[in-house]
């Protein structure tokens, strides 16, 4: 599973001219299921993305969590973050999780955010979305959750 995290100071996610998730400070993840991921790399995300430190403290070293600072997660499914780019100049998405299975695993990491933390707003599964976002920092970190099996 793969999540690519930005601190943002806000961000807003809008389906058909409506907007569908905001947040205020916090991270929008950008989240995509892969082949072979289960809930086990979903737990393992959301524990990272809940702990990890990337938010100032009042020395202005990154040693906050999204949960210290008491920030927003806006969570948006992006499947194009298993984008294989190494042969030619089309990418090819063959290591996304079919819709089904990553709808599924999307809507139990969402579950799962809901239950740990206070903030949680999302994107629209599939939809065509325009994702806006004032980045801070600017502060972008990848994170992977390889599969067991690899």
């Amino acid at each position: 599973m793969i999540g690519l995290l930005q601190r943002v100071r806000e961000a807003r996610v809008e389906v058909a001219g409506e907007i569908v998730g905001r947040i205020g400070p916090g991270l929008l993840a950008l989240v995509c299921t892969e082949q072979g991921d289960s809930e086990a790399q979903a737990d393992k995300l959301l524990a990272k993305m809940l702990k990890l430190r990337i938010f100032s403290d009042e020395a202005g070293k990154m040693n906050r969590s999204v949960q210290d600072v008491g920030g927003g997660l806006l969570i948006v499914s992006q499947f194009t973050l298993a984008a294989d780019t190494r042969g030619g100049n089309r990418p090819s998405f063959t290591q996304a999780a079919d819709p089904a299975e990553g709808q599924r695993l999307y809507d139990y990491f969402v579950q799962r955010a809901r239950a740990a933390h206070p903030v949680v707003q999302t994107g629209e599964f599939a939809a065509d979305m325009q994702v806006h976002l004032v980045n801070d920092g600017p502060v972008t970190i990848p994170l992977r959750m390889e599969p067991a099996s690899i």
